[in-house]
C-alpha cells in the first residue's frame, strides 16, 4: 500500500510492541516461579501454568502454596511488623519512594508482562495501569512522611492478608500494599491464579529497593490460598473481586476481630442526558465498557438514554462499535484485547446465549482466529428486571434502556443491589450536581469516566463492598487507634421479689415511628433495682418489632435531605429538654444501677447532645487535588438506616452517644436499649416527643440484645449495624450481616470507655465518602 493510498483510506497499520524483554525475564527465571517470603524467591514447586490469553502460550509455571507456605508468609510478616512500624513514617517513606522510581525505570517491563498476562492492550497498560501503580506508591511515600504529624493518634493494624484479581493485577497490588506498609503494616498478598507475574516481579522490585525482609510476601495459587489467608493469623483481610467471594469472606471472618475492607462488584449506570454532548459521550462510554475488556467492577455496562435522543445515541454507538479493533494486545493500535482466560470467555457467551430479550449487535469487526476474544456487543431494549441489567457480565458486552425524566433516571440507576460507580452526561451543571447525590454510588463521574487516582478514594456501598481505597478516606482501612481496651465484662440485670416503688402500673412501652408502641410478642419483663424493688416493666422485642422499626426508619428517609443546620437545631433542643428534666433521669439511673452516677451521667450525655449539634454542619467532605482539569469532591452522607445494640453499663450516656452523631449525618436510628437498665431509654423517647424529632428517625426497642441482633443484622433494609452490648455478638452480628454486606461496627470482646467524648468516631462511622468527579473547561 502507498501512502496516497493510507492518506486515502485512513487504515489503521500495525504498530506491535516488542516482547523480547519481557520474554528474556521469564527466561531468565527458567520460567518456574515459587513465592517471595521473607525477601527472598522460594524454589518452585508443583504448579500451575500462566498462559498468554491471546495465544495460549504458556508464560511460566508458578507454585500452588500449601497451607505451609502461607505460615512461612505470615510468620515472615509477623516478626518483621514491629520493626518497620518502629522504623518511623519518614523512615517508610524512602521505601516506598524507591519503588516508585523502580516502578518507573522499568515501567516498560511491567506494561508489556501485563499484557502478555492479562490479555489488555498494551496501551491501556503503559498509560493507565503501570503509571496509576506508580502514582499511589508516590502518594503513599507522602502518606508515611506525614502520619506522625497528621495522624498522631493512630497506629498499624499488623499483619494485613490481601487478595487482589485479575483485571488489574498490578495496579490492584499497588492499591492494597502501598498504604499498607506506608502505615506501618507488612502484608502477605495473593494474587490472582491466571495473571501472578507482574506481582511476581514487583517482589524483585522490592528486593532492589533494599525493602527489610518479610514486610512484603506474596504466594501464588488458585483460590483456596485465598481461604488460607482469610483464616491464617492475620489483623486485616482486604479483598477485590466478586460478590459471592465476597460474601464468604464476610462469613469466615465474622467474630475474629479481623478488620475487613471489601471492594467488590458492580452493574454501574452510564446515564446519557438529551442535552449531552453525543459525541463526547459514545467515546466516553467505550472507555467505560471495553476499557480492558470490560472486565471492570466499575464498568459502565448499564446505558441508560434519554428517550427522545436513544435513537440517534444508539446509531452513531453501532457505528462507533464498528470502529473499534481487535486483535493482539501488544498491538499499539488496538482497542479491544483479549478475555483473560477461557473459563471467562465460556461465562460470558453463556450468559449472552441465555438472553432471550432486547435486540443484539455485535459488532462488525474482524476477530483474531483462536486465543480469548469476544466481540464489543450491545443488547438494547431491555427492561430493568432483565437479567442482563442486574448482572455483572465482566465482558464487553453493553446493556441500555430508556427513561424519560430525571427523576426516572435515578430509579433505574438506583435499581440495583450494586453500588460502586455512576457516570452521567449533560451539559447542565446543574442537573449534573442534583443527580449526583441521588446515585447509590460510591464514585460519581459527571462527563467523564474511569478517572482514577490515588488521592482520591475508591470504593462501594450495598453489594459493592466497602470501605475506600486511597486518599485520606482509605488511610482508616490501615489504621486504627492507639488505645489498650479491655475485656468485655457482662453487665447482668438484678433480680428481685420486693413490691413496685410506685403501685401506679408504669409498664414502658418500646417507641417506634414517632408513636409508643406495645411488643408484638406480647411478653414483657420486670426491671428490678439494686434492692430488689420492682421499678417497672418492659416488653421483651422480638424479629417483628425490628421489622416495624426498620419500616418507620425506612420511610423518614427525608430525614437525610434536610439541613445539617436544622438536625443540630433539633439535637440542641433535645439536649435542652433533657437538662430540664435531668435530676428525675439521674435518679432513674441511679435506681437501675445501683450506683450514685445518674447526675453525671446525664451532664455527660447532654454534652454528647451538643457536640453532636455543633458538628452536624461542619463535619464536612474535601476536594481531593487530583490530575485532571476538574475537581474530585470527597462528600460525606449518611449510611442511611443504623441499628444499635447500645451500651448495658450506660443505660443513657451509651444510647445518646450512639444516636445523636447518627442522627446528626442524616441517618434513621433503631435503637436497642441496654438489656438490663432499659428505663432511662423508654424515658428518654418522652424526651423525643416533645424535641421536633420526626416519626421514625430514632425508634427505641427493648429485651434481648441476642434476640434482636441477629434480625437487625440480617434485615436487607438495615445499611449498618453496631455492637456496644456487653454480650458479646460480635460473631453473630457479622456472620449475618453477610447477606447485603451492610457495614459493620462491633466490640469484638472489648469495653468502651464512655465517658471519653468518641463523636469523631461515631460520626465517621455514620457517613459514607461519595467521590464527584466533575471535569470542567471547554
Amino acid at each position: 500500500m502507498t501512502i496516497k493510498e493510507i492518506f486515502d483510506s485512513m487504515e489503521y497499520g500495525p504498530a506491535p510492541e516488542s516482547a523480547a524483554e519481557a520474554l528474556a525475564w521469564l527466561v531468565d527465571q527458567d520460567s518456574r516461579f515459587g513465592h517471595f517470603i521473607n525477601g527472598e524467591y522460594t524454589a518452585p514447586g508443583n504448579g500451575f501454568e500462566s498462559r498468554n490469553p491471546a495465544t495460549g502460550e504458556v508464560l511460566a509455571t508458578l507454585t500452588q502454596a500449601t497451607q505451609a507456605d502461607v505460615d512461612d508468609a505470615v510468620k515472615a510478616a509477623r516478626k518483621a511488623q514491629g520493626k518497620w512500624e518502629a522504623l518511623g513514617g519518614p523512615g517508610r517513606a524512602k521505601y516506598l519512594y524507591a519503588i516508585a522510581r523502580l516502578l518507573q525505570k522499568h515501567s516498560r517491563l511491567f506494561a508489556v508482562l501485563e499484557t502478555l498476562d492479562n490479555g489488555k492492550p498494551i496501551r491501556e497498560s503503559r498509560d493507565i495501569d503501570i503509571p496509576l501503580a506508580q502514582r499511589h506508591f508516590y502518594y503513599h511515600a507522602g502518606m508515611a512522611q506525614l502520619m506522625e504529624s497528621e495522624l498522631p493518634d493512630a497506629e498499624a493494624l499488623g499483619v494485613c492478608g490481601q487478595i487482589i484479581p485479575w483485571n488489574f493485577p498490578l495496579l490492584m497490588l499497588a492499591w492494597k500494599i502501598a498504604p499498607a506498609i506506608a502505615m506501618g503494616n507488612t502484608v502477605v498478598l495473593k494474587p490472582a491464579e491466571y495473571t501472578s507475574l507482574t506481582a511476581l516481579l514487583f517482589a524483585d522490585i522490592c528486593r532492589q529497593a533494599g525493602l527489610p525482609k518479610g514486610v512484603v510476601n506474596i504466594v501464588t495459587g488458585d483460590g483456596t490460598v485465598g481461604e488460607m489467608i482469610t483464616s491464617a493469623d492475620v489483623d486485616k483481610i482486604a479483598f477485590t473481586g466478586s460478590t459471592s467471594v465476597g460474601r464468604r469472606i464476610r462469613e469466615a471472618t465474622a467474630g475474629s476481630g479481623k478488620a475487613l475492607t471489601l471492594e467488590l462488584g458492580g452493574k454501574s449506570p452510564y446515564v446519557v442526558f438529551d442535552d449531552a454532548d453525543i459525541d463526547s459521550a459514545i467515546e466516553g462510554l467505550v472507555d467505560a465498557i471495553w476499557f480492558n475488556q470490560g472486565q471492570v467492577c466499575c464498568a459502565g455496562s448499564r446505558l441508560l438514554v434519554q428517550e427522545g435522543i436513544a435513537e440517534r445515541f444508539h446509531s452513531k454507538l453501532k457505528a462507533r462499535m464498528n470502529g473499534l479493533r481487535v486483535g493482539s494486545p501488544l498491538d499499539k493500535c488496538i482497542d479491544v484485547g483479549a478475555v483473560v482466560d477461557p473459563v471467562q470467555l465460556d461465562t460470558i457467551s453463556s450468559m449472552v446465549a441465555a438472553n432471550r430479550a432486547g435486540t443484539m449487535h455485535h459488532a462488525q469487526v474482524e476477530m483474531p482466529e483462536g486465543g480469548c476474544f469476544y466481540p464489543p456487543t450491545l443488547i438494547e431494549g431491555l427492561s430493568p428486571a432483565d437479567p442482563l441489567m442486574q448482572e455483572e457480565i465482566f465482558g464487553p458486552v453493553l446493556v441500555s434502556c430508556t427513561f424519560r425524566t430525571p427523576a426516572e433516571a435515578v430509579e433505574l440507576a438506583n435499581n440495583t443491589r450494586y453500588g460502586l460507580a455512576a457516570t452521567l452526561w449533560t451539559e447542565n451543571v446543574n442537573l449534573a450536581l442534583d443527580m449526583a447525590p441521588k446515585l447509590v454510588a460510591g464514585v460519581v463521574w459527571i462527563n467523564g469516566t474511569n478517572m482514577f487516582d490515588a488521592a482520591a478514594g475508591f470504593g462501594g456501598v450495598r453489594e459493592s463492598g466497602f470501605g475506600r481505597e486511597g486518599g485520606w478516606e482509605g488511610l482508616a482501612a490501615y489504621t486504627r487507634a492507639k488505645a489498650k481496651p479491655k475485656p468485655l465484662a457482662k453487665v447482668e440485670a438484678f433480680a428481685g421479689t420486693g413490691a413496685p416503688a410506685d403501685p401506679l402500673d408504669r409498664t414502658a412501652k418500646m417507641y417506634i415511628g414517632g408513636k409508643q408502641a406495645r411488643p408484638d410478642s406480647g411478653y414483657s419483663r420486670a426491671i428490678y433495682g439494686k434492692s430488689g424493688a420492682l421499678l417497672g416493666h418492659v416488653g421483651l422485642g422480638s424479629r417483628k418489632d425490628v421489622r416495624n422499626a426498620v419500616e418507620a426508619a425506612a420511610g423518614a428517609s427525608k430525614w437525610s435531605k434536610t439541613t445539617g443546620h436544622l438536625r443540630a437545631q433539633i439535637l440542641y433542643y433535645i439536649g435542652e429538654n433533657l437538662s430540664a428534666r435531668a435530676e428525675e433521669f439521674a435518679a432513674r439511673i441511679d435506681a437501675m444501677t445501683g450506683r450514685k452516677s445518674g447526675a453525671a451521667e446525664v451532664e455527660t450525655s447532654i454534652q454528647r447532645l451538643f457536640s453532636a449539634a455543633a458538628w452536624a454542619d461542619k463535619f464536612d467532605g474535601r476536594v481531593h487535588g487530583v490530575p485532571i482539569r476538574g475537581v474530585a469532591l470527597a462528600m460525606k452522607e449518611p449510611v442511611g438506616v443504623i441499628g444499635a445494640l447500645c451500651a448495658d453499663e450506660a443505660p443513657l450516656l451509651g444510647l445518646v452517644s450512639a444516636m445523636a452523631p447518627a442522627i446528626a449525618m442524616g441517618n434513621r436510628v433503631v435503637l436497642a436499649a441496654s438489656e438490663p437498665f432499659p428505663l432511662a431509654a423508654t424515658d428518654f423517647y418522652q424526651v423525643l416527643e416533645t424535641s421536633d424529632v420526626p416519626a421514625g428517625v430514632v425508634n427505641i426497642l427493648t429485651g434481648s440484645h441476642a434476640e434482636l441482633a441477629k434480625p437487625l443484622a440480617s434485615h436487607l433494609n438495615v445499611d449498618a449495624v453496631w455492637s456496644f452490648s456487653s454480650s458479646d455478638l460480635s460473631a453473630a452480628i457479622e456472620a449475618a450481616s453477610a447477606g447485603n454486606l451492610k457495614r459493620t461496627w462491633v466490640n469484638d470482646g472489648t469495653a468502651t470507655d464512655w465517658t471519653q467524648d468518641q463523636t469523631k468516631r461515631f460520626l465517621q462511622e455514620s457517613t459514607e465518602i461519595k467521590n464527584i468527579w466533575v471535569p470542567y473547561g471547554e
